[in-house]
This record gives structure tokens, C-alpha cells and sequence, in this order.
């Protein structure tokens, strides 16, 4: 008879298959919930947790993006009455977005990250949390850009950190923080000669 657990994970599976990602998110949280003696979640177990974070948030994040875009061009035509309509609907999209990073960075704080004994675990979290610090520094504006782009520095930072001392150069998960490291570099901070450091670092 499967545990609790292997069936949330065999019920996540099944909800990607479907494509199904709200749903796969919600039983991979009841995976994480379930895992609460500090045990770590399994390799596949954090794939399946970040293919369903994924999932969820980049269609949010394309949605934002074209709603942008569509934003800028009725703006460039005077066409007020649509601009405020637009505003009010990216508003939507980007309180779905704040609620999806909230929820997966609470779980980081609050459960994964203290669980996570290798470095491989202990960088593929902090990377995860700089990634959602960083997607909410993609659409926030003022001090709350600030913050979460200094969030999304400091996370970033530790996983380098980390994967400088415990991870072979080679590392699928050191490459994808370097990669993710500098996107980060060029997008939010504007430093394209940083970025492109940062890019070569990570495949030297």
C-alpha cells in the first residue's frame, strides 16, 4: 500500500501528464507538508516541485508580458479608455503572480531550504528562491522592486557561494544558477557587462 506521500507524487505526476499544473503544485505542497521531520525531499521530489512552480508562474509571466506590450501600444495611440482597462486587468495578472511567488518562498523559508543537507538541494533552493524573488522584481515597482531585487541578490549570492564550494563547475545546477545569475544581471539591474561575466564564469 503507497503512503501519503508516494501518492501525492504518483497524483503530480498524473496532473503534469494532464497538464494540470495548479493542481500538480497543490500536491506537491502536500508532499512538502508531508515531509515535516526536516526529511528531505527526494531528487525527483524538487523536480516535480519546481516543473509545477514553473509551469504555473511562466504562464502568468508570458500573459504579463503581452499585456505589457499591448499596454505601451494603445498608450502610443492616446487610446485612454483602453489603457485603463488594460491596467486594471495586468493588475489581476500581477496579484496572481505576487500570490504564486509568495506561496512557493514561504515554502522555501519555512520548510526546504532548513531541510536541505547536500549542496546540490542546498543551491538548487537558493537558486529557486532568487528565480521567484527575481519574477516578482520583474512587474513590481518603487521600493518593492528594491526589496525584491535585493532579496533576489542575497539568495543568488549564498547559492554561488555553495555551489563554488560543493559543485564540480559542470554542475546542471551550478550552470543553470550562472545562467539564471546573469539573467538577472541584465534584466533587473541593467548590467550587461556584469551579466556577460557572470555567463562565462558559469561555462568555463
Amino acid at each position: 500500500m503507497a503512503t501519503a506521500r508516494e501518492e501525492n507524487v504518483y497524483m503530480a505526476k498524473l496532473a503534469e501528464q494532464a497538464e494540470r499544473y495548479e493542481e500538480m503544485v497543490e500536491f506537491m505542497e502536500k508532499v512538502v507538508s508531508a515531509s515535516d521531520g526536516g526529511e528531505e525531499l527526494t531528487v525527483e521530489e524538487r523536480n516535480l516541485l519546481s516543473v509545477a512552480y514553473k509551469n504555473v508562474i511562466g504562464a502568468r509571466r508570458a500573459s504579463w508580458r503581452i499585456i505589457s506590450s499591448i499596454e505601451q501600444k494603445e498608450e502610443s495611440r492616446g487610446n485612454d479608455d483602453h489603457v485603463s482597462s488594460i491596467k486594471e486587468y495586468r493588475s489581476k495578472i500581477e496579484s496572481e503572480l505576487t500570490s504564486i511567488c509568495n506561496g512557493i518562498l514561504k515554502l522555501l523559508d519555512s520548510k526546504l531550504i532548513g531541510s536541505a543537507h547536500s549542496g546540490d538541494s542546498k543551491v538548487f533552493y537558493l537558486k529557486m528562491k532568487g528565480d521567484y524573488h527575481r519574477y516578482l522584481a520583474e512587474f513590481k515597482t518603487g521600493p518593492e522592486r528594491k526589496e525584491a531585487a535585493e532579496n533576489t541578490l542575497s539568495a543568488y549570492k549564498s547559492a554561488q557561494e555553495i555551489a563554488t564550494a560543493e559543485l564540480a563547475p559542470t554542475h546542471p545546477i551550478r550552470l543553470g544558477l550562472a545562467l539564471n545569475f546573469s539573467v538577472f544581471y541584465y534584466e533587473i539591474l541593467n548590467s550587461p557587462d556584469r551579466a556577460c561575466s557572470l555567463a562565462k564564469t558559469g561555462v568555463r
